[in-house]
């Protein structure tokens, strides 16, 4: 092939394989009579029966602020909480962990993340994938917690179905991370569990229960939803690179 030629044919292909790369085209997904991908369509099911719970998804955007936004009474706090909440509150969430490109935890990755993640559902294991480089690795092979694990940014998950109802619980954090933007913290106390179900092809509901008695009065609930985005995929994301976040950073 002449070099011109050969040139002309790079260009011209150049930003189709990077569309293709950026927005995947999904097979064997239900498809409304004209040809678009329909996210009301049945719930994939695994080998086993269960639901597949695997794709990319995204939160709604109302716990990005604060996780407890849907509690009347707000979370109940214990008194020393209260005081730490009202602390971070006053001085503009000037030392949330986000800020300084620390990893975000769970359930803050997940719930009250403007990210998406992405699920993969395997025999024995759910793994989840976020932008940030982070993963959570759910067992699922009937394996238990441990009782005296590393405290660890993300935790250590187990998962058991209930019906249709995937069940995850975590321990095993450090306290070192933000339930969300708002300052709602947790100790390395702290019992995580979620509740994912698949309602549809496209939707997915979120019950997330925090229980810590350092912090809580009370186990707290909150629901968030989830919906798919089956065309793209996970881009890189590294927080620390041009970094322009701390100089406005300018809380008491």
């Amino acid at each position: 092939m002449h070099k011109g030629t050969l040139l002309a044919f790079i260009l011209t292909i150049a930003p189709h394989l990077s569309g293709q790369w950026i927005k995947p085209q999904p097979t064997g997904v239900p498809r409304t009579p004209d040809g678009k991908i329909n996210l009301q369509g049945p719930v994939p099911r695994a080998a086993d029966g269960k639901p597949d719970i695997s794709g990319m998804w995204f939160s709604s955007s109302k716990f990005n602020t604060n996780l407890a936004t849907d509690l009347k009474d707000g979370a109940p706090f214990t008194p020393s909480m209260k005081a730490l909440f009202a602390e971070r509150r006053a001085n503009e969430s000037r030392d949330d962990p986000d800020a300084n490109c620390l990893p975000d935890g769970v359930p803050r990755i997940t719930a009250a993340g403007n990210l998406p993640h992405r699920i993969v559902q395997i025999p024995g294991m759910v793994v989840m994938l976020y932008e940030r480089g982070l993963f959570r690795q759910i067992y699922t092979d009937g394996r238990t917690l441990q009782k005296d694990p590393n405290p660890s940014w993300m935790g250590y998950s187990t998962g058991k179905w209930d019906g249709d109802t995937l069940v995850v619980t975590t321990t095993g954090f450090n306290d070192k991370t933000w339930l969300d933007d708002a300052g709602h913290g947790h100790s390395d106390k702290m019992i995580l569990t979620e509740r994912y179900r698949r309602s549809d092809f496209g939707h997915m509901t979120l019950d997330i229960t925090i229980e810590d008695e350092v912090n809580y009065t009370r186990p707290w609930t909150v629901t968030q939803p989830l919906r798919l985005d089956p065309v793209n995929d996970l881009l890189e994301y590294v927080c620390l690179e041009n970094e322009k976040d701390q100089k406005h950073v300018f809380g008491k």
